[in-house]
């Protein structure tokens, strides 16, 4: 397994932004004063929010923060594939799943066109635009092939529009998320063809049910 490190450049300090200190804050006081290192992760994940990524500064305000050493938060950050320790796309952050049933589907062709609109796999791209990863599986089987661009799923992706996706994240553009062949979510080509009735997932059919210890509140099971 290889060993993922921190870039080797760096900005010169890090501070919070105030609405991000705000849930930062919120995170630490879910947990007692001496186990406040339990919000590590979440911290971890604002600050890559507010960023892009987590630099070293980051990590020593998160330790000083947590009171942590900062090898501990460094640790954490280095573990989890989900922090990017290198900036990443202004524009987008493109992770294409890689896995059996992606790769059965098609894979190989959509990071062919990331890299050749793109550039290199886990290189930030020329412009500072891109930065695309090849991944493991993101759960979106039936949808195959499929890539996450920055927080959401395109699925059922061919090599045109994802090629059609990237410039329009160029352009300044936000295109649409999920499926790329007309289905809804994960619904069969040509529509669901069970459990159709609307009242089995619209709520409409669900009886009403008393929350315990709260004799005035009702809710729809």
């Amino acid at each position: 397994m290889s060993v993922r490190r921190l870039a080797a450049v760096q900005p010169d300090s890090f501070a919070f932004k105030p609405e991000t200190l705000e849930k930062a804050n919120w995170w630490i006081a879910k947990y007692p004063e001496n186990r406040r290192q339990s919000a590590v992760i979440p911290i971890l994940w604002l600050i890559q929010k507010q960023e892009g990524w987590v630099s070293e500064p980051a990590i020593a305000v998160v330790a000083e923060m947590l009171g942590m050493a900062r090898i501990r938060v460094y640790e954490v950050a280095t573990f989890y594939t989900m922090f990017m320790l290198e900036p990443v796309g202004s524009a987008a952050l493109i992770q294409v799943c890689g896995t059996t049933p992606c790769q059965l589907r098609g894979s190989e062709a959509l990071m062919k066109v990331c890299k050749d609109k793109i550039g290199p796999k886990d290189k930030l791209s020329a412009d500072g635009k891109f930065y695309w990863q090849e991944v493991e599986c993101l759960g979106a089987c039936t949808n195959a092939p499929m890539a996450q661009i920055n927080d959401y799923f395109y699925e059922d992706l061919t090599p045109d529009n994802l090629a059609q996706i990237i410039d329009d994240f160029a352009a300044g553009k936000t295109p649409k998320t999920g499926p790329y062949n007309g289905r809804f979510t994960s619904e069969p080509l040509g529509g669901a063809t069970t459990l159709k009735d609307p009242s089995l997932y619209d709520g409409s059919a669900a009886r009403p049910l008393k929350i315990p210890n709260a004799p005035e509140a009702e809710v729809k099971a």
